[in-house]
């Protein structure tokens, strides 16, 4: 698969990188709430694009802002009536806006907006709202019902007989993901990717319909909500026509456009396509739209705009929608280069066993972009990097695209400069100074190596279903794309390739992520609650086992001064040694699809919390005064025109709110119905 190192960019916590970059006069800090702070991203370089891709860039953007909606909805079937009527209240409710309920329904408000719906973007559990329930029914009373989300016929105490209980009842829809081991993971899950299905049926369902004969499977189920309508299941398909449709007509115009102002003949054809796929729904097509993309080298603008990545569907099948739009960035794109270049001897020289490493790497490319728009769920958290496409058989026949987003990580750790973190949570000057010299060159590397080779290292032995690691598959995939970069960082090849500056350089790397994985991730966690989410799983499964496998040697320890626990690295040569033995593992696992070894290594090492380790690191980052938590507002792009309406230019500007551009995103770019799969209102 692909993903994303960030959260993958979410993750590494580049709160952590306070290198010796200096500070420019850009303002990255927009507010703070709840466990989030709002950030803005640069997007340099955009003044010297020409005028054709300036407007390739606003054109896409637009495609980008209308899949908005879509998330919401595919995040839980109330949350467009939940967002559309918490947002009347906030423009129209005229109670006190001083009193302690409304203050507190505001940080709710913009933990919906930052998370795309009432669950947490990370953790996944629902919103406990800090506002009383007759705070809400009052104020949502005052208003004119022509300002609420009512269906035909439907009253004002309708509406809230339905929304309340999601709202404030903690056993109604208290997850939006669940992974926990035993359990009907779509019953017990509140995404909308399902309705009236159980798991057992869900699988079976897509089962009937692989063929293991078929060496080159469409992503069965990738996007459409699958349903039982009067006791027969069936598929919804996101498509013109279908499920959608309003949002996904929008997005088709704006891709039209883009069509017509294309760099070349390539591109046009790969956005073409991706109309096509829109417009029929044909997952055919989009493996054909997909193979195109990852043709299109030339192209110095690009995107990726659709149903995507599958972190949200529990069996990892059905993809939810994001967009991102870029540019090259063709100056630190070198070293991406050197790797892509280079990746037949990566290939070569890995410690997994031969049966399981393709004979040949074929197609792959990599970057070094600028993001100019994020959407969908890439908005606001964002990943730090990304490789596509996710298709086995494409990535092995026609090679995948990788991305590090680097103007992305730089507004990460410039905002994050002179926190305290490494003051608090490093163990000593030799880490903070290596973190200091080297933290963000390295971080870069990890990214460049994870998305551009780790992602699709290896292979799958014949008659193996891409499918077979079921809800353990993205937990695996992002340990594999890990180790393959902590374990190649380390190498003396990557100082003869000139992408570290120093053999200690690594280091930084190295202490950060077992630090992370061992301990500071747990700010993400609930007092008592254990890890659920893909990537904290895969971040603690690689630190907690190599901890265990390494207790014989001393390679890493905890260390305890003044009563607080530190991570110690004692051997990083071992730790390297301990990574490429995790590596092959993993891999055998994935080309195997043994869901048993999976299963077993992700619950034994990456799913239980020491709960009074826990407790310290949450105290101790209390004390920070740091969200644990980061995402961006968009800049925001203006065309310019003549008297005939040409467009003369795009102005950029940097200037927008959270709530400002969250509530402009609902009144200019929210086509969808207030239900999608609800026939009637509930009362």
């Amino acid at each position: 698969m692909k993903k994303i190192v960030c959260t993958m960019a979410s993750l590494l916590i580049l709160a952590s990188c306070a290198t010796k970059q200096e500070k420019d006069d850009f303002d990255y800090t927009v507010e703070s709430f709840a466990d989030l702070e709002i950030l803005r991203y640069k997007v340099p370089g955009f003044e010297e694009l020409s005028l054709k891709q300036k407007e390739l860039v606003y054109y896409l953007s637009e495609a980008a802002a209308y899949g908005r909606d879509i998330l919401y909805d595919q995040n839980g079937k109330w949350n467009l009536a939940i967002r559309r009527t918490l947002e009347a209240i906030y423009q129209n409710y005229t109670g006190d806006r001083e009193s302690q309920d409304f203050k507190n329904f505001e940080v709710y408000l913009k933990r919906v907006w930052f998370s795309n719906g009432i669950h947490h973007h990370y953790g996944c559990d629902k919103f406990v709202p800090e506002f009383s329930q007759e705070f809400f029914t009052e104020a949502v009373k005052s208003l004119d019902p022509e300002t609420l989300p009512l269906t035909t016929g439907a009253s004002v105490d309708d509406l809230l007989n339905t929304l309340t209980p999601v709202i404030f009842d903690p056993s109604v829809m208290p997850k939006r993901v669940n992974q926990a081991a035993g359990e009907d993971l779509i019953v017990t899950s509140a995404c909308n990717y399902y309705d009236g299905v159980t798991q057992a049926e869900a699988e079976a369902f897509y089962n009937k319909m692989k063929n293991p004969k078929d060496e080159t499977p469409i992503s069965y189920g990738l996007n459409s909500r699958l349903v039982k309508r009067d006791g027969k299941i069936v598929e919804e398909t996101y498509k013109v026509g279908g499920l959608y449709t309003e949002a996904i007509e929008k997005i088709v115009y704006w891709l039209e456009k883009a069509a017509g102002v294309a760099e070349n003949e390539q591109q046009k054809e790969v956005i073409e396509k991706l109309i096509d796929y829109y417009q029929t729904g044909d997952l055919k097509q989009f493996d054909e739209y997909a193979i195109l993309w990852v043709k299109d080298l030339d192209s110095q603008v690009d995107f990726v705009n659709g149903f995507t990545e599958t972190y949200g569907d529990p069996l990892g099948m059905k993809a939810s929608w994001e967009s991102i739009v870029n540019f090259k960035n063709l100056e630190a794109s070198e070293r991406t280069h050197t790797i892509s270049d280079n990746a037949q001897w990566f290939k070569d020289n890995s410690p997994v066993d031969s049966r399981f490493k393709k004979d040949k790497v074929k197609g792959v490319s990599a970057k070094v972009i600028t993001a100019a728009m994020l959407a969908g769920d890439c908005y606001p958290s964002t990943p730090i990097g990304i490789n596509l496409p996710n298709s086995n058989w494409i990535r092995h026949i026609h090679g995948s695209k990788s991305v590090t987003i680097e103007n992305i990580t730089e507004a990460y750790e410039k905002a994050a400069q002179g926190n305290g973190f490494n003051d608090e949570f490093v163990w000593s000057d030799t880490e903070r100074n290596l973190m200091n010299n080297y933290l963000f060159q390295a971080d870069n590397l990890h990214t460049d190596l994870h998305e551009c080779l780790g992602h699709g290292s290896g292979k799958l032995l014949p008659g193996v279903d891409p499918d077979a690691l079921k809800a353990y598959s993205s937990t695996l995939e992002e340990a594999r794309a890990d180790l393959f970069a902590l374990y190649y960082m380390a190498d003396p090849k990557i100082l003869e390739l000139g992408l570290l500056p120093s053999e200690d350089a690594y280091k930084a790397a190295y202490y950060k992520y077992m630090m992370n994985g061992l301990m500071t991730q747990l700010t993400r966690i609930e007092p008592g609650k254990n890890i659920e989410e893909s990537h904290m799983r895969n971040r603690q499964l690689i630190a907690r086992w190599a901890y265990e496998h390494g207790k014989a040697d001393n390679v890493v320890e905890f260390a305890k001064r003044d009563g607080k626990t530190y991570v110690v690295i004692n051997d990083y040569e071992k730790l390297r040694s301990l990574f490429g033995k995790l590596l092959a593992e993993v891999q055998r696992i994935k080309s195997e699809g043994d869901y048993e070894s999976g299963k077993n290594l992700v619950e034994e090492y990456g799913v239980i919390v020491d709960q009074d380790l826990h407790n310290e690191v949450l105290a101790r980052y209390e004390n920070l005064h740091i969200a644990p938590y980061k995402g961006f507002v968009n800049p925001v792009y203006t065309p310019i025109t003549d008297e005939n309406g040409n467009i003369t230019d795009i102005q950029i500007s940097y200037n927008e709110g959270y709530a400002e551009q969250m509530l402009r995103y609902s009144k200019d770019y929210s086509p969808l119905p207030i239900y999608t799969s609800i026939p009637v209102v509930c009362k």
